[in-house]
């Protein structure tokens, strides 16, 4: 096999992936493999082979496993230990979503949405044609899992929350589009959480008014400061469910708004300076060159610069916070893997045959991500917000 080059002579691994499924099957396999040996490690306490006192057990061979993915049925070997303690979740989190890709893709064969090639995909994946009852049972069990997510109680504070509403997919029928709105906290214990994903007809205020109070209803509490994009309806819902909350409007958003002001061919560095302005220290430096900022472009874009002066604010707020938090809470980066995944899986479906469908595989792809997170380290230190608040009520007195 001849991998291809790219122009400047490297090798175009998107490429050469796209082109041998079964590089791809391996590379997965040894990851996920890796992923069963770290854990056993982690679970005895010591490496294989390795001999130290403070080790929890003895491994005791293999047992083999098939787990099914989009790409394919892979084989792999988990370990064992001794006492026969150890478990993994790896093949419950990782299937979960691929249950509902495949129960989405099937009931849209079992309805007639799609043709013989829906067939072929889920029988490859599988290794088994679908009927009704065999798609209902698939659904009841992955609805109940995921209801109990959708619908758990917030008991702790999340003093950082970030809303976004991911591009509207398509449901079968009657063609029509549904909004996915999604919302993310970070705790006090600086982890970040998937507390909601639900889907509405329209990204409108009453659906947004209707997901924060939701929020609320299950306990959502402590919020102090709101990031998003600058949708009416979204800002006059968050004025109604979280008055208390400090908004932020997502800088990345604002910055594509200013296009508009703007000639459609540009090249001079005008919104590059612009950009810089999020990347200063504090308000006072920002404050400081977006004055210079002005004064260097009113003439040549006055409607640009005329915008950007009236809206500019509302994307500053997050001067506001410890430093050490600007990068991650001036946009609603945070949710863009997030989406991105949600765009790549339902891209494969295209078309939902309904909305409950959809729902299931957006919730499921969002349950494996809130599981990912919670496994990894703090995403924030909020030790310097603690800092940060005990400062500002010092200067205040």
């Amino acid at each position: 096999m001849t991998a291809r080059k790219g122009k400047s002579g490297t090798i175009d691994v998107k490429a050469l992936l796209a082109g041998d499924e079964e590089l791809l099957r391996a590379l997965l396999r040894t990851a996920l493999q890796e992923v069963l040996e770290v854990e056993m490690a982690e679970a005895l306490g010591a490496e294989k082979g390795e001999r130290t006192s403070s080790r929890l057990g003895y491994r005791s061979g293999y047992y083999g496993r098939t787990l099914v993915t989009r790409i394919g049925k892979l084989e792999l070997r988990v370990p064992q230990d001794r006492a026969g303690r150890f478990s993994t979740e790896l093949f419950e989190r990782y299937q979960r979503s691929e249950r509902a890709l495949v129960a989405a893709l099937a009931e849209m064969y079992v309805q007639g949405v799609l043709t013989r090639k829906v067939k072929k995909i889920t029988e490859e994946l599988c290794g088994h044609s679908f009927s009704a009852s065999s798609i209902s049972a698939i659904n009841q069990r992955l609805d109940e899992a995921l209801a109990q997510f959708a619908g758990r109680p917030l008991a702790e504070p999340f003093p950082y929350l970030i809303v976004d509403a991911h591009e509207r997919v398509r449901e079968a029928g009657v063609i029509s589009s549904q909004a996915v709105l999604i919302a993310i906290g970070v705790d006090w214990d600086g982890r970040r959480q998937v507390l909601a994903v639900e889907l509405a007809s329209r990204e409108s205020r009453s659906s947004w008014r209707d997901f924060l109070l939701a929020l609320r209803g299950r306990g959502l509490n402590g919020v102090e400061f709101v990031v998003a994009d600058d949708h009416a309806g979204l800002r006059a819902a968050l004025r109604e469910a979280l008055p208390e909350a400090a908004y932020q409007r997502c800088y990345v958003h604002f910055l594509r708004n200013a296009l508009d002001y703007l000639p459609r061919r540009v090249n001079d560095d005008c919104l590059q300076e612009l950009r810089w302005l999020y990347d200063r220290r504090d308000l006072s430096e920002a404050r400081r060159d977006l004055a210079a900022w002005l004064g260097k472009w009113s003439a040549k874009y006055s409607r640009l610069t005329g915008w950007v002066e009236e809206n500019i604010d509302e994307t500053l707020t997050f001067y506001r916070l410890p430093r050490q938090h600007h990068k991650h809470l001036k946009s609603t980066n945070m949710l863009e893997r997030l989406n991105e995944e949600i765009k790549r899986r339902t891209h494969v479906v295209r078309i939902f045959p309904n909305a409950e469908s959809c729902l299931r595989l957006v919730r499921a792809l969002a349950v494996e991500t809130h599981e990912n997170w919670l496994e990894q380290h703090r995403y924030l230190n909020m030790d310097d917000l603690h800092e940060h608040k005990k400062e500002a009520l010092r200067r205040a007195a």
